[in-house]
């Protein structure tokens, strides 16, 4: 009976071919690999996202709680359609960025996570997050909100957002549309990275996603080892 019922409570699933990782040059010239990861990885991401719940700075504090429900929702069966995309360097993870398809004309941009700061880590996975819904997935435009001054400058500002009416999934701020033009406009100025990963690179990535400890998690957001967040 159990498992009938999880039948229905399970939603459908929507096709979605693979996305191509590529890797980014960062300016300390270390190699972020930035690739898409199945549902077996969640449980790993959950330890990195965990850190995040009681850092108030720059909203890490709400955002790590969204995406830790919403990482778990998909590792449950109990969002529809998402994907998640991850950045490593070394093996280590450095960012989660994460969007759900609502249909075959739109995405809805949900989350960025970026652990190493300075770097544009989260920049550069945003950007292979909209890379992923206009080119891979053919959508025609993908909706985003913020949840803090830095988001609404990164997404909003620096892609030239068309506002939206209505809300958008996640509530809040109003929502703003990443277009097909406003993505190719912005493409050679925003999306970098390239294909394919070196082969020893794409091994160290796959063969293991590692976790910082809690608190190296905590001084690469807030600049100094501390476990105690004022």
């Amino acid at each position: 009976m159990d498992m009938e019922v999880e039948s229905y409570l399970r939603p459908p699933e929507m096709y979605m071919p693979p996305y191509p990782a590529k890797v980014v040059t960062l300016a300390t010239g270390g190699k972020l690999v930035i690739r898409q990861v199945t549902r077996d990885a969640v449980p790993t991401l959950l330890q990195a996202v965990k850190p995040t719940l009681e850092v108030p700075r720059d909203f890490y504090d709400i955002v790590g709680a969204r995406l830790y429900a919403e990482l778990l929702g998909w590792y449950r069966h109990r969002v529809r359609d998402e994907f998640c995309l991850v950045g490593q360097i070394d093996g280590l993870l450095v960012g989660i960025v994460n969007t759900r398809s609502f249909s075959p004309e739109v995405d809805i941009s949900l989350h960025t996570l970026a652990i190493e700061r300075g770097l544009r880590i989260g920049a550069h996975l945003f950007a292979a997050k909209m890379e992923y819904s206009i080119e891979y997935l053919g959508r025609k435009e993908v909706l985003i909100t913020a949840e803090s001054p830095i988001g609404f400058r990164r997404w909003m500002i620096e892609y030239g957002l068309e506002k939206r009416e209505g809300q958008h999934e996640l509530g809040g701020a109003t929502p703003f549309a990443l277009t097909r033009d406003l993505y190719f406009r912005s493409k050679d100025r925003l999306v970098a990275g390239e294909r394919p990963v070196p082969a020893d690179i794409m091994k160290v990535a796959e063969r293991e996603i590692m976790i910082a400890s809690e608190e190296d998690i905590l001084e690469k957001i807030l600049g100094a080892k501390r476990k105690v967040i004022q």
